[in-house]
């Protein structure tokens, strides 16, 4: 900022980012774009400006359920959300995808690691989607920005990496994780050079650009950032195995399986009442503040999500209180 960084630059992106976007997915994701595939931007602006940019009037996205909140901007884009259900654990459902799928279907939303679920998808299930996909000419819009928070001896994998350029995958990824710059808006995406280009078109016709001092703190990030991302991940993993643990103890609760990012979303039993109701009560007496599932969808009805992204002390604290209320519940 010192330095003068602080004026208007392409919508794009600078040149100096976009060459370090291109080199992290080249190392890192093994997705071989180039520079005029690449483009600066926010998680969550990519995704509605993905759509924006392969839809057409009436189109059709399939979102995932259980899964982040993906089924707004497909209707602010012009769209109607279709959800695809996963199994029970929380993987993908090919049949079901293929069923859901319409003429009108544009784009397959997947989130992997996944919020709210902690899921992080396999290669063959995703090399599956990404067959089905090429074969009936659908985009698949795949958010990653929980790509590094992954733990035991699970491996992260970019669909994208399956194209020998970005063509019909749009690869979306975040700086906001991996190292905690969520203020900073800093994230990016990877995609056709025509798809880029529309996404651009969108950016130069609502916020303009990035702030430029922001976009070379990313590009220093991107290039000199792995052992912030080792010893942020050691950190939440040793967070996760005191959720686990804390959970497996307690009454009427059935924790999934968290293989990345920083959520768990367990299934809450024989409560009396419903979770949304359950997380309301919870938060009024105890203090403690989960999501119910069903703000992620018609399959969240019995869980909800619970976050360790805080400090060690906020999650036993809030466990505690969990665990207390659960106790008195009867």
């Amino acid at each position: 900022m010192k330095s003068g960084q602080v004026h208007y630059v392409p919508s794009y992106g600078t040149r100096e980012v976009r060459e370090a976007i291109c080199r992290k997915v080249r190392r890192k994701n093994g997705i071989r774009a180039d520079f005029d595939d690449t483009i600066f931007i926010t998680t969550k602006l990519a995704v509605f400006a993905s759509l924006f940019a392969v839809s057409e009037p009436g189109y059709e996205a399939l979102v995932p359920d259980p899964g982040y909140f993906y089924s707004e901007p497909v209707i602010l884009s012009g769209g109607n959300p279709v959800s695809y259900r996963l199994n029970d654990d929380f993987s993908l459902n090919i049949d079901e995808i293929k069923r859901r799928t319409a003429d009108k279907t544009r784009a397959i939303i997947v989130n992997s690691p996944s919020n709210p679920t902690g899921k992080v998808l396999s290669k063959g299930e995703l090399a599956e989607l990404f067959e089905f996909c090429t074969e009936k000419g659908i985009y698949i819009i795949s958010d990653e920005a929980y790509e590094d928070l992954v733990y035991d001896n699970v491996r992260h994998f970019a669909v994208g990496s399956l194209e020998s350029k970005p063509d019909k995958v749009i690869s979306i990824f975040s700086l906001s994780k991996s190292y905690s710059m969520t203020g900073w808006r800093a994230g990016y995406a990877t995609a056709s050079e025509r798809v880029v280009y529309l996404i651009n078109k969108f950016l130069e016709n609502t916020i303009t650009c990035f702030p430029p001092f922001i976009q070379k703190a990313s590009a220093y990030a991107l290039d000199n950032g792995e052992n912030i991302i080792a010893s942020a991940r050691e950190e939440y993993s040793s967070k996760r195995k005191v959720l686990i643990e804390k959970l497996d103890n307690l009454p009427k609760v059935e924790c999934n399986q968290i293989e990345g990012a920083f959520y768990a979303f367990p299934k809450l039993k024989n409560l009396g009442i419903s979770a949304t109701e359950f997380c309301k009560q919870l938060l009024q007496i105890k203090n403690v503040a989960l999501l119910p599932g069903t703000a992620f969808g018609r399959s969240g009805e019995t869980r909800a999500r619970i976050s360790f992204s805080g400090s060690l002390e906020q999650l036993e604290t809030g466990l505690d209180g969990f665990g207390d209320f659960l106790s008195n519940l009867d």
